[in-house]
C-alpha cells in the first residue's frame, strides 16, 4: 500500500492511457473478447454443470458484444464524434451484455431448475433457500450442531449456513412458493441491480460546472468501468448466474462508497451495514468506512448503521439458538465444524496450511499480521476520501483472500470491483489545488 508519489503517478498515467485508448473502446474490446474466450473454455472444460451451462449462453453474449465494439471502433475511425461510439452507447452495450451474460443464463437455469433439473444451481442457492425456510418456520436460519450431525453424511455440508442472518431473506420467496421466480438468484439479481442503480445515481448527482466538465466526463467514464467490473466481468456474471450470494453484498459496498463520496456518511453506514448483515466480507469495508467517517467527525453516524444493522440481524438468531449461530457463523468458517469447507482454491494461505508443518497456524498468523498492519495504517493515516477508502478495502481484501486457509477463486470479485470502482469516486474540481499529502504514500503530490 505504500508507494512513492512519482511511481503512483506513473501507474495512474499508464492505466489512464490504456483505459482511454480509442475513447475507451479499445479496453472494452479486450474485456469482451477475453471474456468470450473464458466463457467458451468454461462451457467446454468446467466440471461444474451450472458453470458449463452458463458458459454456453454467456459465450454468445460476449461474442455479440465483441462484434458490436468492433463496429463502434470502425465507426469512430470514420467519425470520431459519432454518437454510436460515444459514452452513452458504451453504457447501452454494457447493459445489454450484462443481460445476455448474467441475467439470461440466470433466468434459463432458474426455469429449468423449476421444471425438475437438479444440475442448474450451485449449493449456495440451496443453502440460502433452506435458510429462508428455517427462518420462516423456526425463527432462525441455522441448524444446531446436533441437528447437523443427525443428517446423512452426504447432506451435512448443506446443513450449514455460513452467512449472516440477513442472507436468509433472499430465500424467503422459495419458502412461500416453488417456482422459477422464487429462485434466490432472481432476488440476488434484483438486489444487485437496485444497489448498483442507486450507486450510479448518487455519483451522477455530483454537481458539475463548465470548469469541471472535463473532469466530470472522466469520472463518468471511470464509473462505467467500475460498473463493468461489478457486472460483466466473467467472475461476477458467472457467480450471479450460478450462485449469486456475493453480488448483492458487493453492490451494497459499492453503494456505501458512492454515498461516502457525496458526503452522506449516515447513509453510507446503512448501506455497508446491510451488506454486513448478509455476509462477513462486508465487515472489513465497514471498519475502513468508520475510519473514514472519523476524519469527518461522522464516525458515530457511520458506525450506527455499519455496526448496528449486523448486530440487529444477529440478535434474534442468538436469542433463538445461540449454539446454532456459533456453529454456522464461527466454527464452520474457521474449520472447526463437523465437515470441512469445500472452499479450497490454491492461494498462498491454502498452500501454506496444507503443505507445511503447523501450516494452518502459520497462515492464520500471516492473516492476523496483515490485519494488524492495516489497523496501524488506519490509526496513523486514516483515509480522508472515498477513493483512498476503496483502495484500502480492495488491497486489504486481496491480501486476506490470498492468505485465508480456506478460500475461493470467486472471492476475487470483491477486490477487483473495489479497486476498479475507486477512480469513479474522484470528485470534479474547478481548478488544480496546491500540493497536498498523498494519502497512500504520505508524500507530497500535485492534485
Amino acid at each position: 500500500m505504500i508507494a512513492d508519489a512519482p511511481t503512483a503517478r506513473r501507474r495512474r498515467w499508464h492505466w489512464r492511457t490504456l483505459d482511454t485508448a480509442a475513447g475507451g473502446l479499445a479496453l472494452d474490446l479486450g474485456l469482451y473478447a477475453v471474456s468470450a474466450i473464458f466463457a467458451v473454455l468454461t462451457a467446454v472444460t468446467s466440471t461444474l454443470l451450472p458453470h458449463r451451462a452458463w458458459g454456453a449462453v454467456a459465450a454468445v453474449g460476449y461474442l455479440v458484444a465483441t462484434l458490436v465494439v468492433i463496429a463502434q471502433l470502425l465507426l469512430r475511425r470514420r467519425s470520431p464524434t459519432a454518437r454510436l461510439a460515444g459514452l452513452p452507447a458504451r453504457w447501452a452495450v454494457t447493459g445489454l451484455t450484462w443481460a445476455g451474460t448474467a441475467l439470461l443464463p440466470l433466468l434459463w437455469q432458474s426455469i429449468e431448475r423449476a421444471s425438475g433439473r437438479t444440475d442448474r444451481a450451485q449449493d449456495e442457492v440451496l443453502v440460502v433457500e433452506q435458510a429462508g425456510t428455517r427462518l420462516l418456520e423456526h425463527g432462525t436460519p441455522y441448524l444446531g450442531p446436533d441437528a447437523i450431525a443427525a443428517l446423512p453424511p452426504g447432506e451435512q455440508l448443506l446443513g450449514y449456513t455460513p452467512y449472516q442472518p440477513g442472507m436468509a431473506m433472499f430465500g424467503l420467496p422459495r419458502a412461500l412458493a416453488d417456482t422459477w421466480w422464487t429462485d434466490s438468484r432472481v432476488w440476488f439479481a434484483v438486489g444487485t441491480a437496485l444497489a448498483l442503480a442507486l450507486a450510479v445515481a448518487a455519483l451522477r448527482r455530483t454537481p458539475t460546472t463548465a470548469a469541471t466538465a472535463a473532469t466530470g466526463h472522466r469520472r463518468d467514464a471511470a464509473l462505467l468501468r467500475g460498473v463493468q467490473a461489478a457486472t460483466i466481468l466473467p467472475i461476477c456474471a458467472l457467480t450471479l448466474a450460478t450462485g449469486g450470494d456475493d453480488l448483492p453484498v458487493l453492490a451494497l459496498c459499492l453503494l456505501a462508497l458512492a454515498l461516502a463520496t457525496t458526503d452522506r456518511p449516515g447513509r453510507a453506514g446503512l448501506a455497508v451495514g446491510l451488506a454486513g448483515a448478509l455476509k462477513l466480507f462486508a465487515w472489513p469495508v465497514a471498519l475502513v468506512l468508520i475510519a473514514w467517517g472519523l476524519t469527518r467527525r461522522a464516525g458515530t453516524r457511520v458506525a450506527a448503521g455499519a455496526i448496528g444493522l449486523p448486530v440487529a440481524a444477529l440478535l434474534p438468531a442468538m436469542l433463538v439458538d445461540h449454539d446454532a449461530l456459533t456453529e454456522n457463523v464461527l466454527r464452520f468458517p474457521l474449520g472447526h465444524g463437523l465437515v470441512t469447507s469445500p472452499a479450497q482454491s490454491p492461494f498462498p494461505g491454502y498452500l501454506i496450511a496444507n503443505a507445511m508443518p503447523a501450516g494452518r497456524l502459520i497462515a492464520a498468523a500471516l492473516l492476523v499480521a496483515t490485519g494488524v498492519a492495516i489497523a496501524v495504517r488506519l490509526a496513523r493515516h486514516p483515509p480522508r476520501t472515498a477513493v483512498t477508502t476503496a483502495l484500502i478495502c480492495g488491497y486489504g481484501l486481496l491480501a486476506a483472500i490470498a492468505l485465508m486457509p480456506s478460500t475461493r477463486f470467486g472471492y476475487l470479485l470483491y477486490p477487483l470491483a473495489l479497486l476498479t470502482w475507486a477512480p469513479a469516486l474522484h470528485r470534479p474540481v474547478d481548478t488544480p489545488t496546491a500540493p497536498a499529502p498523498d494519502e497512500l504514500s504520505g508524500r507530497t503530490t500535485s492534485a
